[in-house]
């Protein structure tokens, strides 16, 4: 695929690998609408990018499920034609399984389970009428493996995958593409704001953080990804690189290992 000219729709893009990747995608000639729910950081952002007046910004909040087809529906209208949507917005949650209160389970799947579900059904027919499209989805090394103090977020992340491998299987003869990101470490705030087991805010960059790789490097790998019109790809160092492969080939010896080091601290 040819970014250049390319309408591309970028959830999470305030901050973070959704930053970049919005950062990555205008240096590459793309048109692109940016949301979160932070609407001054994105027009800050667009106001960075090149071609700044090419895009768009339309705040989305993915707690709000019940809300996005009502947003989403005019946007399509007034651009005509989406080419890609990237699913980056979601959530962290760190703590253990049997302290982290049901409440926070939900919000957790609500953001990145249900708003990513609502936020592709929205876009979805809209491709099929123009003939195709490709459904991008941010969700992690968490999604292919479990370890300690992430099972709501773990869940959720195994929760997308499965959704989208259902999709891809749905819908590839009708020209949609879908593509499976799953990064492990990244260098930004995810850990900052993820939410405890009370639902308080971690408030800090975990370590396992801190060692990943740079989130530029990231946002390269992930547009070379779409570019080539893959179908899943890992993105990472160390651990959080090889633990899918090692769970697959030796899952013993994962399972050991995952309990024996909490690999996110």
């Amino acid at each position: 695929m040819d970014i250049k000219n390319k309408r591309i729709w970028v959830t999470g893009a305030s901050s973070g690998i959704g930053e970049a990747v919005a950062k990555e995608l205008a240096a590459q000639g793309a048109n692109l609408i940016l949301s979160a729910r932070n609407e001054a950081q994105l027009e800050a952002l667009r106001a960075s990018l090149p071609n700044a007046e090419s895009h768009i910004v339309v705040a989305i909040d993915l707690s709000k499920s019940e809300d996005i087809a009502d947003i989403v529906a005019p946007v399509l209208k007034d651009i005509g034609r989406l080419d890609v949507l990237v699913n980056n917005g979601g959530i962290s949650q760190r703590g253990l399984a049997r302290d982290t209160l049901l409440d926070v389970q939900r919000q957790v799947m609500e953001v990145n389970y249900f708003g990513t579900v609502a936020m592709t059904q929205a876009v979805l027919p809209s491709m099929l009428e123009n003939g195709g499209g490709m459904i991008v989805t941010v969700s992690s090394v968490a999604g292919k493996v479990g370890g300690q103090s992430m099972s709501g977020y773990s869940a959720s992340k195994h929760a997308i995958l499965g959704y989208m491998n259902c999709l891809r299987a749905e819908e590839a003869l009708n020209g949609i593409k879908v593509l499976n990101i799953c990064p492990g470490f990244v260098q930004t705030n995810i850990s900052v704001n993820a939410m405890l087991a009370d639902g308080q805010q971690y408030g800090k960059v975990a370590g396992s953080i801190a060692n990943g790789i740079d989130v530029q490097t990231c946002a390269v790998k992930m547009v070379n990804a779409i570019r080539q019109e893959k179908d899943e790809v890992v993105i990472g160092k160390g651990i959080s690189y090889w633990a899918p492969t090692i769970y697959r080939f030796f899952p013993g010896l994962f399972r050991r290992l995952s309990s024996s080091k909490n690999f996110r601290e």
